[in-house]
């Protein structure tokens, strides 16, 4: 089985992270939550206070087929502010396992760690600024895949999003029937 580790920061988007944890773990993928605050808890940037399975300190992240982060302000800073985490992402992604970021997260986190230098790349409207300086082409998709690297737009982007990590974490039909049961496909006209 696949798995998958989220970090929760004070300030996250609750749909950013909440769609794909839903639509990984419905298609089979061991999803764990992390909180990278000093509590279990972690409220988003619109005040739902959300239990972490674990605290970020339980956690060695080898395991990890791919390490996810939502995006949102101010979560994505207080994401960036972990060093911690910032070094398990830089050794994640340089031992070539994938990581995925969406929203604000791929400018605020991924770009100034050096993991977009000359990937092609998406984030919130407004916020390409950093992966042009770290050398990265913005593509404004609602999803963009490079290499190990996934990033997402924004909150619209979370249901594609998804699918597409499902897809490469498990296989499209997987995604594809867990899109279909979930009413995904009808909400778009396929």
């Amino acid at each position: 089985m696949k798995k998958v580790y989220v970090f929760l920061a004070d300030g996250f988007e609750e749909i950013e992270a909440l769609i794909p944890i839903d639509v990984l773990r419905r298609g089979g993928v061991e999803v764990v939550t992390v909180s990278i605050t000093d509590f279990p808890l972690a409220q988003s940037a619109h005040g739902v206070n959300i239990e972490a399975d674990v605290m970020f300190e339980q956690c060695d992240f080898t395991d990890a087929d791919l390490l996810f982060l939502p995006g949102g302000m101010p979560g994505s800073s207080n994401l960036f502010a972990h060093k911690g985490l910032c070094k398990a992402l830089v050794d994640h992604f340089a031992a070539g396992k994938k990581i995925a970021a969406i929203c604000a997260a791929p400018a605020v986190v991924l770009a100034p760690l050096g993991i977009l230098d000359g990937k092609r790349a998406t984030c919130y409207p407004g916020m390409e600024q950093p992966l042009a300086e770290a050398g990265a082409t913005y593509t404004g998709d609602l999803f963009t895949v490079d290499g190990n690297v996934t990033t997402g737009e924004g909150p619209a982007a979370a249901f594609p999003f998804a699918y597409e990590l499902l897809s490469q974490l498990v296989d499209k039909k997987t995604s594809d029937q867990i899109a279909e049961g979930m009413r995904f496909k009808h909400l778009m006209g396929k």
